[in-house]
């Protein structure tokens, strides 16, 4: 039996017209980005196949493209997308945080950041400039370091905040580890930042530290 001979409101593009995104499945979900199931199964069979297969939608959204396409039903034309469809996910974020105060809409923030440094494998320096509004005005990785660490330049990060004419900044890196926990180097370079930031008049407001799935707070913690 194929899709198409299910219930409509059991199949994926219908339910998902109907409900909502929400509402649906993982590999209901990936069957509509799917499209197609393979001989003796359908695209939402293929897809729990497939879930089963890479532990997860994460580590199959994840996967780089050797691993991705050397699964069943996957090939390279179906690696483009997704990565289309990532990239038009972290530019809406993005877009999202230059319309509105990024200091005060925390989830929206937490959210672009784990977009763009949760899997990051190596560690990842990166500053979000904001204007007096604190609405972002560039958002730049500064420095990259190895699974042990980055070497983070304050002189570096003045010279960019500067140049963008930021009233603001955001510190946010990864800990390739998953723990999102600072460690006494990250409070040591953030307070060495605040400082340096200071003698231009330019407010660090956070530095969040990107784990497994989660964000902690410097600013929340009262470390800064």
């Amino acid at each position: 039996m194929t899709i198409r001979d299910w219930p409509e409101n059991e199949r994926p593009r219908e339910k998902l017209l109907a409900r909502g995104a929400a509402a649906l499945s993982d590999a209901e979900l990936l069957a509509i980005f799917l499209r197609t199931g393979v001989k003796g199964l359908s695209a939402v069979d293929l897809s729990r196949q497939l879930l089963n297969g890479f532990g997860g939608l994460r580590v199959l959204m994840g996967a780089d493209q050797q691993q991705f396409c050397s699964h069943k039903g996957l090939g390279q034309a179906k690696y483009v997308q997704l990565q289309a469809v990532l990239e038009m996910a972290r530019r809406h974020a993005g877009e999202m945080l230059q319309r509105e105060d990024v200091f005060d809409s925390t989830d929206a923030t937490r959210t672009y950041l784990l977009h763009h440094l949760r899997d990051t494998p190596h560690e990842e320096f990166h500053v979000l400039f904001l204007d007096n509004q604190h609405r972002l005005l560039k958002h730049q990785c500064l420095f990259t370091g190895t699974l042990d660490g980055a070497s983070v330049y304050p002189r570096e990060v003045v010279k960019r905040v500067l140049s963008h004419n930021a009233a603001a900044v955001i510190f946010a890196h990864n800990h390739p580890s998953g723990v999102a926990e600072p460690s006494p180097a990250d409070i040591a370079i953030t307070r060495r930042l605040k400082e340096a930031l200071a003698l231009v008049d330019v407010r660090v407001l956070d530095h969040q530290i990107i784990g497994d799935g989660y964000v902690t707070s410097l600013a929340q913690k009262g470390l800064l």
